[in-house]
């Protein structure tokens, strides 16, 4: 006989079976919020490769394991009565009809609204919203609520859309460009000097910069990048395979050979 597919409330139960004090999973129960933190932004990452790979079937179980992630959270807060898996999806629903009033009229679940609305209003409507949830936090600075932990590019990049929305901002991509040539003078001034601590500091606002220009191209800076790593990975494969084919290492090649290696692994991919 066919079994019925497992629920959302099978999960819950498998959790709380993980967390039993008597009958659970040793590495389960040792578990603090803090402890597996890593383990959330690894599953994240491995949701977003599997993501950027179109692995679809991946994608799906990489998405259960990120879910799995809150109700691990959501486990371990109803055992010191912190909050429950309950009232996480609550303020979630709470908080997205709240952010729509484009979508649920009178915030309601099945409110409709009949007039259109355009993206950019949209947008505008959901940043005055954030702005009060922010200000009823008691967090009034405009880049408040921009979490430490978030990774450099991602951060760096709110950071930036954060100051834009109070004007502090290039008035197009040429303007940003242009501050990502002066960054690059100063990083050179810097590397002449051998001063090893300007040399880091300017190199950071090298980055921050080619964040800014990204942001002004309408791309995401993280994604960007990853791309680029994958095209670095694809190409530096071919020449690694082309080495081979010659009976060579990349190691003993000299400077020159693997520029030429490098162009001809271009030119085919």
């Amino acid at each position: 006989m066919t079994r019925e597919p497992y629920s959302m409330g099978d999960l819950l139960r498998v959790m709380q079976r993980l967390r039993d004090p008597t009958s659970g999973c040793p590495w389960d129960l040792q578990q603090t919020f803090s402890s597996i933190v890593p383990s959330t932004l690894e599953e994240c990452y491995e949701l977003a490769d599997a993501i950027a790979h179109e692995d679809y079937p991946h994608v799906a179980e990489e998405l259960g394991d990120v879910l799995f992630q809150v109700v691990f959270y959501s486990q371990m807060a109803a055992e010191e009565a912190l909050f429950s898996f309950d009232s996480v999806v609550n303020t979630l629903v709470e908080k997205l009809i709240r952010r729509h009033p484009h979508v649920f009229a009178d915030g309601h679940i099945e409110g409709v609204v009949d007039d259109a609305t355009s993206i950019e209003s949209v947008k505008l409507s959901w940043e005055s919203i954030k702005q009060e949830e922010r200000k009823s936090r008691q967090q009034h600075g405009t880049l408040s609520d921009v979490p430490v932990a978030l990774p450099a590019l991602p951060r760096a990049q709110k950071l930036q859309k954060r100051a834009a929305q109070v004007g502090f901002d290039w008035s197009d991509v040429q303007g940003a460009i242009d501050k990502l040539s002066e960054e690059l003078a100063e990083l050179r001034e810097a590397v002449a000097s051998e001063n090893p601590d300007e040399s880091v500091d300017e190199l950071g606002d090298v980055i921050f910069s080619c964040v800014n220009v990204a942001r002004h191209l309408g791309v995401d800076a993280e994604a960007t990048l990853r791309q680029s790593s994958g095209k670095f990975e694809m190409r530096f494969k071919r020449m690694e395979a082309l080495a081979q084919e010659r009976g060579q290492r990349l190691a003993e090649l000299d400077e020159q050979q693997l520029d030429q290696l490098w162009d001809l692994a271009k030119s085919q991919l």
